[in-house]
């Protein structure tokens, strides 16, 4: 059997189908391959049948392989080898691969599997010791059953907990690319959660919102709180405005106000809530501190947390897309349940820190803002494993320090903007420009394999796209497997001229951007040719 398996019947109505010099293999029909290998999994020799399952993992990525072998009643047949736990290693592994590549192609449901199904594959993932493949395989189907079905969903919930998935996170191999990029977009997701309270207003006639406001209040001045029924209204309107002066909000007679700003909405309140519950002593000490001191030299604390806040969300993109590309990821965001709080408690004392070593006033208050920023920014680049070690960092990254790092920075930039550096650059930029791009060419001459993604998700066609020695001609094609080098420009079947080439579009001006919803995320990784005389869609993201 051929490694790849690309089935079609000829015909009359196809022959034109069919380019000349076209290199076609004369096979079995999908039916009888299907009817092969249907009998050929259950022979009695493990070896026949491990090398069955090898050949159906490979052949079922066609879907009208997979169509036949479907209706040879194949899916059954896999889940009763799966349920029956009599196949262990490479067996396990190709059988659970075969399973996924005929379900991806959405013929058959996947409401019709069993509880005793789902248990089997739990199992395999419940494991501490699993053989990676028979985990990986595993893991991928239970995902497919999790987002296709709601019933499953929940069936899939009873038997696997978080605490069952993270040993497989905690083993001692080194986090790879693909891991790494995983663990980003984990990142992102959870980050984006904070996304509806980020964009909240709060309503200052909502006596819930304004409940959290009077805990602040009650926390930071709990001796000083009197029973509502003693004195005048006016009387005790007066002692709420002074308590709220001190607390640092800038309405002082209604600091609901001040979280109708969004970004960041009631995100800055929770924040702030949180740090009050959570670190008490830190929050009361800095809110008397600060009280105590002239109004020019306070440190507002409400408005200071609604502008970190801000500035956080910012720092770590709340409510951006991810980039399929990035494997920037932070340790120390997996190591608490409430790491964006933590992470708040920690620069909201660090700002308070910093206003009183630059000996702020209130009309400082934008340039210790700038300061905090690349307070925060200097430690996040050290990528700290822990929220502890991520305050050790900024500890290290006082007011002083930081004027340190900014003049010696600014003396290395002065000396490559000396005037005989200067004069050098100018010199040599002709010769590295046209360097460049005879690499660029190169590049371009070499050609490049390119992923397609299906709206089904699947990710096994290829394409690859190289520009001719001369220049002037682009050569194009699908292919069947991720190639090993260069492809040869007589098997590229496509061709476009340069000279056609009007424009190259990229990311969410694609035109197919506005057809294909599941692609936005990816939006930036896309890409269209756009000719003269039409517009050649390139709906792959670049490598």
């Amino acid at each position: 059997l051929p490694h790849f398996f690309f089935f079609m019947k000829y015909c009359s109505s196809n022959r034109n189908d069919i380019k000349n010099g076209s290199i076609l293999r004369l096979t079995t029909s999908p039916y009888q391959t299907a009817l092969q290998l249907h009998e050929r999994i259950q022979s009695s020799s493990m070896d026949a049948k491990l090398e069955a399952l090898k050949d159906l993992a490979n052949a079922s990525r066609d879907i009208t392989f997979a169509q036949e072998f479907i209706n040879l009643d194949g899916i059954s047949l896999l889940t009763q080898m799966v349920e029956s736990g009599t196949d262990f290693g490479d067996l396990l592994s190709f059988t659970l691969t075969a399973f996924v590549e005929l379900m991806d192609h959405g013929i058959v449901s996947w409401d019709t599997f069993s509880v005793a199904f789902i248990k089997k594959i739990a199992s395999y993932v419940n494991k501490s010791a699993m053989d990676t493949a028979v985990l990986q395989r595993s893991l991928a189907i239970l995902e497919s059953m999790v987002l296709n079905s709601q019933d499953l969903y929940h069936k899939v919930a009873q038997e696997i907990t978080i605490g069952q998935l993270i040993p497989h996170l905690q083993g001692p191999t080194p986090i790879n690319d693909e891991m790494a990029h995983q663990l980003y977009v984990l990142q992102v997701l959870t980050f984006n959660l904070l996304e509806d309270r980020m964009m909240t207003k709060m309503d200052p006639q909502d006596q819930a919102q304004r409940d959290i406001i009077f805990e602040l209040r009650r926390i930071a001045f709990d001796v000083e709180c009197e029973p509502n029924n003693s004195g005048s209204i006016e009387k005790r309107k007066s002692m709420y405005t002074r308590d709220y002066k001190k607390l640092g909000f800038i309405n002082h007679v209604n600091p609901a106000v001040d979280f109708t700003q969004i970004p960041p909405g009631m995100l800055a309140l929770d924040n702030m809530l949180y740090f009050a519950r959570h670190h008490q002593d830190a929050y009361i000490r800095i809110v008397l501190e600060n009280s105590s001191r002239e109004d020019k030299h306070e440190c507002p604390f409400g408005r200071s947390s609604i502008e970190l806040t801000k500035m956080l969300c910012e720092i770590l993109k709340v409510g951006e897309l991810r980039n399929e590309n990035c494997h920037d990821f932070h340790p120390m965001f997996f190591t608490h349940d409430r790491s964006f709080e933590e992470f708040f408690c920690i620069c909201i004392q660090l700002l308070n820190k910093t206003w009183k070593e630059m000996r702020a006033t209130s009309e400082d208050f934008n340039k210790v803002m700038q300061v905090v920023r690349e307070q925060i920014m200097r430690a996040l680049t050290l990528k700290p494993n822990s929220l502890d070690q991520f305050k050790s960092r900024l500890q290290n990254l006082s007011y002083t320090e930081i004027l340190k790092i900014r003049q010696s920075e600014r003396m290395n930039q002065e000396d490559f903007q000396s005037r005989p550096i200067l004069e050098l650059r100018e010199k040599i930029q002709p010769e590295i420009m046209e360097l460049i791009k005879q690499q660029r060419l190169n590049r371009l001459c070499e050609g490049t394999c390119f992923r397609k993604i299906s709206s089904r998700r699947r990710q096994d066609k290829f394409w690859y796209c190289r520009l001719s020695p001369n220049h002037k001609v682009l050569h194009y094609g699908d292919l069947e497997e991720s190639p090993q080098g260069e492809v040869p420009h007589d098997s590229l079947q496509d061709k476009l001229p340069v000279a056609d080439i009007k424009a190259v579009i990229t990311g969410k001006d694609c035109p197919h951007m506005k057809e294909k919803g599941a692609l936005k995320q990816n939006k930036v990784c896309l890409f269209s040719v756009c000719t003269r005389h039409t517009l050649l869609f390139l709906e792959y993201f670049a490598p």
